[in-house]
């Protein structure tokens, strides 16, 4: 166990996950969805039924690749020190 409490399988893990993170920001994943939302969004593009398919099986793939790096906000671990002098204070720390 490391010296800050963080095992290092979990802090592999965080690394792991950072790694994934950075990977979908710079691939453009998320931006395609929001591209191929657009497209079936806008009635002035005419799409065939199978254009309409192909649109919403590669938005649910990228999404899918997308919801298994990024957790929803509701799973969303928060690490941090708690003092108890009396007083409640809260300080938030970039993960280095």
């Amino acid at each position: 166990m490391a010296s800050s409490g963080v095992s290092r399988a979990q802090e592999n893990r965080r690394i792991r996950q950072e790694a994934l993170r950075e990977q979908l920001a710079t691939g453009g994943h998320l931006q395609h969805v929001i591209d191929i939302a657009g497209k079936l969004s806008d009635l002035n593009i005419e799409l065939d039924a199978s254009e309409v398919q192909r649109l919403k099986a590669a938005a649910d793939l990228k999404m899918g690749l997308i919801k298994k790096t990024l957790p929803d906000l509701k799973s969303v671990d928060i690490e941090g020190n708690i003092e108890h002098s009396g007083e409640m204070k809260i300080t938030w720390q970039k993960p280095s």
